[in-house]
């Protein structure tokens, strides 16, 4: 998905949750000259994808099951490489806004995984902690339009962006492991707010057609 097409629901999304655009630019640019490692091409993901089946795993407390039905290439969404790493396993591509034990996402990069870091609003003390850390290959990414060495393939959530991320560069075919749109992880947020975080998330993969549930 390209920002033009992003950009619409981007713009309900701020109007909904009560976002600042200009926030997300701030924490995005903030990113963009904290994040260390070496920065990849658009194209080297194009590279890993292209054709290619993939299988996107959220945090949902089913993943730990279902993490041996993967197929393809293995996307992790934030927390969900935690779970993966406590099974043995290294996603080749993580997709995170830096929750949850960034210290795995920090191995698991330095290890070969693509590590595809988001910066918004509400991450910019996460972003100046762990951006200077990584290491291995790293891609900035933005909600917002895209500037300097920041991108934008679409999404909101981890899980939705990591499948927006497959879509964009030309996966056969996108399976969902770890993905529960009705209930929650617990967080420090309200579940109000996660909710309705979900509800958008699976609007948005709906988009999709080429997305398979678990």
């Amino acid at each position: 998905m390209d920002f033009e097409e992003w950009e619409p629901y981007y713009l309900q999304i701020v109007k909904e949750f009560g976002y600042s655009r200009k926030e997300d630019e701030r924490a995005a640019a903030i990113l963009d000259k904290a994040l260390s490692g070496q920065r990849i091409e658009p194209r080297h993901l194009k590279q890993m994808i292209d054709g290619r089946e993939v299988t996107v795993a959220g945090n949902a407390p089913s993943l730990q099951a279902e993490l041996d039905g993967r197929r393809g290439l293995l996307i992790a969404a934030d927390e969900a490489t935690s779970v993966a790493l406590e099974a043995g396993i290294y996603p080749d591509i993580l997709v995170t806004d830096l929750d949850g034990r960034v210290e795995d996402q920090l191995l698991v990069n330095d290890r070969g995984a693509v590590a595809v870091i988001h910066g918004h609003g509400d991450n910019v003390a996460a972003v100046r902690k762990w951006a200077p850390g990584f290491r291995g290959s790293v891609l900035a990414t933005t909600q917002s339009r895209p500037s300097g060495g920041l991108h934008n393939f679409g999404g909101f959530t981890d899980g939705d962006r990591a499948v927006f991320l497959a879509q964009h560069f030309g996966a056969s075919r996108i399976l969902l492991i770890g993905f529960d749109f009705e209930h929650p992880s617990p967080k420090d947020e309200d579940a109000a707010t996660k909710k309705k975080k979900l509800a958008w998330a699976k609007r948005l993969i709906a988009l999709v057609d080429i997305v398979q549930m678990h």
